[in-house]
C-alpha cells in the first residue's frame, strides 16, 4: 500500500474535486493523480488548426458576429447530460 499525504484546500475546492472525481468515476486521490499527470502534457496543434484560428480572429477583428460568454457557459454547463446538443451557434 502507497503512503499518502493530507493536504488541505478550502471547501469550494473540495467540493468540486468530489464532483468531478464522481462524475468521472474516480476517487479524489485518483483524479489528483490524473490532474497532475497531465500537467505536463504538451498539447500539440497541426499548422491548419493555426491556420483556422487565424482565420477565426481575423473574422472577430472585422466585425463578424460572436457568441456571448453567458450563452456559451449556458452550452457549457450541458456537458455531460442528457440536455447537452452540439453547439449549432445562433
Amino acid at each position: 500500500m502507497e503512503k499518502t499525504q493530507t493536504i488541505e484546500v478550502d471547501e469550494v475546492t473540495a467540493a468540486m474535486l468530489k464532483t468531478c472525481a464522481a462524475k468521472q468515476g474516480l476517487s479524489i486521490s485518483e483524479l489528483v493523480a490524473k490532474m497532475t499527470a497531465l500537467q505536463d502534457t504538451i498539447a500539440v496543434i497541426s499548422s491548419e488548426d493555426v491556420t483556422e484560428l487565424d482565420r477565426q480572429w481575423a473574422s472577430i477583428k472585422a466585425g463578424e458576429p460572436t457568441v456571448s460568454h453567458d450563452e456559451v457557459v449556458r452550452w457549457l454547463k450541458t456537458w455531460g447530460t442528457p440536455a447537452f446538443k452540439p453547439w449549432h451557434g445562433k
